[in-house]
């Protein structure tokens, strides 16, 4: 059970990757593969400590920078450390990878490398928003800016597959990110994923507003990519901002400090809450393996939890259900096709 860290992928790299990979292997037991500059990577675990782990490295000798062409870029480092991480997933000496690095890099590599469940037209980004304790899944996150009703009908099926598989949710609740509850609202894509969500196997429970997703009303939450993306970085902004000023209101004066330093465990508790990076980064869902994207200012607590989260996904079967539930799709299409007749 190798996951494959792409540890020359994020802004911290590969400092916190190494970091993170061997506080995963010390207090999870993981087995890992750091993909990356042999030498580097290798001076970097001695430093912490973690020769004698199971931390293997496998050498790159190529890295895709944030601010290249994603598909161009895959396409020409055929040793780029996030191709040479897929790479192993694809031959099987991976059960899964993760990457702190460019997110269109981790897509494109996931894509060409892994290639597509049959089935699925697009694979979308989620991501966990932590609203409740198993987190509500929110997909696309910014894999798909443009898309087709269908598209976001089969993200629907993907993230009850993830919710159910990974999450533990038995009969995961699907809504519709839109600006009303109401079935006319939105636009052209909203209103046709609505009916066509409506008369899909999920359990579909309709519209949800931005502002309710916190209520927890839906465990799937489904958008196109553009959307997606812009509604969770401003949760992650805003989540910023609000404890900016409560760090700003609570030093102003000294009887705040003194109430502070008697809520420090809840304050603590909520903050860790609210914590992306204690919900193990965004799954990649409709490629042929499991991938998961954590954020490229990712620390070492982040990164852990990611290469945990990737491997219990790995362990919960959410591949084969996936091709499984795709494959029953295709055949039910299939069976419902009007039958053509050559007179020729």
């Amino acid at each position: 059970m190798i996951v494959a860290l792409d540890a020359m992928g994020g802004d911290r790299a590969p400092v916190e990757p190494v970091h993170g990979a061997v506080l995963a292997s010390r207090e999870l037991g993981l087995d890992i593969a750091l993909v990356g500059d042999a030498a580097a990577l290798q001076v970097e675990l001695e430093r912490q400590g973690g020769t004698d782990l199971a931390i293997q490295i496998v050498n790159a000798s190529e890295v895709i920078a944030m601010d290249e062409q994603p598909v161009q870029a895959v396409r020409q480092k055929k040793d780029a450390s996030i191709n040479v991480a897929m790479q192993l997933v694809k031959k099987g000496e991976a059960v899964a990878a993760v990457s702190a690095g460019s997110t269109g890099a981790a897509m494109a590599s996931g894509t060409l490398s892994l290639g597509r469940i049959p089935g699925i037209e697009r694979p979308a980004l989620g991501t966990i928003a932590p609203y409740n304790d198993t987190g509500i899944l929110v997909l696309d996150v910014g894999a798909n800016a443009d898309c087709k009703p269908s598209y976001l009908v089969q993200f629907a099926k993907m993230g009850t597959v993830y919710a159910q598989k990974v999450l533990g949710i038995a009969e995961p609740r699907v809504g519709l990110l839109n600006i009303g509850e109401e079935e006319t609202k939105g636009n052209e894509l909203t209103q046709e994923v609505f009916r066509l969500l409506q008369q899909s196997d999920t359990n579909f429970i309709g519209n949800v507003e931005p502002d309710r997703i916190h209520l927890g009303i839906a465990d799937v939450v489904v958008t196109d990519g553009f959307t997606g993306n812009i509604a969770v970085k401003s949760t992650e902004g805003a989540a910023e901002f609000i404890f900016r000023q409560l760090r700003t209101v609570i030093m102003s004066k000294t009887q705040y400090k003194f109430a502070a330093m008697v809520l420090r465990p809840a304050l603590l508790k909520m903050r860790q809450r609210m914590d992306y990076g204690e919900y193990g980064g965004a799954p990649l869902l409709g490629v042929n393996g499991v991938v998961l994207i954590t954020h490229g200012r990712a620390d070492a607590n982040a990164i852990k939890n990611s290469l945990r989260v990737a491997r219990e996904s790995a362990n919960s079967g959410v591949i084969e259900a996936l091709r499984g539930s795709f494959s029953r799709g295709e055949r039910a299409a299939v069976a419902a096709a009007p039958t053509s007749v050559n007179s020729g």
